[in-house]
């Protein structure tokens, strides 16, 4: 990662070095931390962030679920990101809010402990690489069950039910695979190890819901809306594993993987090997990130 000039910390910008917390924080031995993945676009209309709004209230709403209230208001955490990348020169950016539990008392019980916030971002490019975008990735359905609503709810993007997501990530990239489908607890598809999922079927498109212990994707949401603009019907239910490999087409949604197709899962093609539905809907995507063409309102501009 290129080091940059500030991070915002606690309502101010201060020196990308001077970024640090105490190796004592309750967030590096309990894992206490909230974040959100967000994405800046030069679009040939200007730069702008890619739903903002959206992204910082799931992340208030991801620290309530722990008893963790954000410091910041939505609009001020807002205002933090666009003024952070301005601060960094950056227009196209990867951006990163974290609320996160700092420094105070050690212990299972957070409440003790401050609660801090900060917000970087980076240059980043695509997640799975510039061709995943074209051609698609090979994945595997991961041996590692996704967490469950009643031990690390899905619904809220917290650092310590990640780990969870690394041990799918890490074996499917010891196999030889781009990323994993990962099953929820009861065998059905869950998501992958940090995107959404839909399966394209005699024209239908399918997602799993909030019952999978999926996390709600603001760019599932987009792609549900680009999707049923197009004609397609598009319904939220359990998967079975088997429905992989019958599927016609399958792809990821998310904001680092964008809308990303999955060409064999296990080894097995998917489909003819061809995307003609995910194309279409990440044309639309596209046109809205790059372009600037924006008939949902999503984009914030500065």
């Amino acid at each position: 990662m290129k080091e940059l000039n500030t991070i915002w910390m606690n309502g101010k910008l201060v020196p990308w070095k001077d970024a640090t917390i105490h190796v004592l924080s309750h967030v590096v031995h309990y894992g206490s931390s909230f974040f959100e993945g967000i994405r800046s676009y030069n679009t040939e209309k200007g730069p702008a962030v890619l739903a903002l709004t959206e992204h910082m209230e799931r992340l208030t709403h991801s620290t309530r679920i722990y008893r963790t209230e954000s410091p910041y208001s939505v609009a001020e955490l807002c205002t933090a990101a666009i003024d952070t990348i301005k601060s960094n020169g950056l227009k196209g950016c990867y951006i990163r809010p974290v609320i996160y539990r700092g420094f105070g008392e050690l212990g299972v019980n957070p409440l003790t402990c401050p609660i801090d916030t900060m917000i970087a971002v980076w240059e980043w490019g695509a997640y799975l690489g510039e061709d995943s975008l074209k051609n698609g990735v090979d994945v595997q359905v991961s041996s590692w069950t996704r967490i469950t609503s009643n031990t690390l709810p899905g619904l809220s993007k917290a650092g310590g039910g990640y780990l969870n997501a690394q041990l799918a990530k890490i074996d499917s990239v010891q196999n030889g695979y781009a990323d994993a489908i990962m099953l929820d607890n009861n065998q059905m598809v869950s998501e992958g190890s940090g995107a959404n999922l839909f399966f394209v079927k005699n024209g239908v498109i399918y997602t799993p819901g909030m019952g999978s212990s999926i996390l709600v994707g603001i760019t599932r949401n987009i792609v549900m809306r680009i999707a049923e603009d197009l004609g397609y019907k598009v319904e939220e239910t359990t998967i079975p594993r088997g429905f992989i490999y019958t599927a016609d087409e399958i792809f990821y949604t998310g904001t680092a993987i964008e809308v990303t197709p999955i060409r064999s899962v296990d080894k097995v093609k998917i489909g003819t090997g061809s995307f003609p539905v995910t194309m279409k809907i990440q044309e639309k995507f596209f046109d809205i990130i790059h372009k600037g063409n924006d008939p949902y309102k999503l984009l914030t501009f500065f």
